[in-house]
């Protein structure tokens, strides 16, 4: 498994587990702009604090969402 903390990038989760890109707007619609071209440039960037600034989730829920996401998939 990924280890997944505040430093980790988004791309480097995806990279790994591809799938994630179509369970995060299921969490917080604010994920589907994921989908769109700006958001494929930002997640090359993003780390979880970024998705953390962005999305108003604490840095802690987003990793616990990520290692419940995957344990559950």
């Amino acid at each position: 498994m990924l280890e997944i903390n505040e430093n980790t990038k988004l791309i480097d989760i995806l990279d790994k587990y591809p799938w994630l890109k179509d369970e995060l707007p299921n969490i917080d619609k604010k994920f589907k702009m994921l989908k769109t071209p700006i958001g494929k440039v930002m997640m090359r960037n993003a780390d979880i604090t970024e998705m953390s600034r962005r999305s108003g989730m604490s840095v802690d829920e987003i990793i616990k969402m990520f290692f419940e996401l995957i344990e559950n998939h």
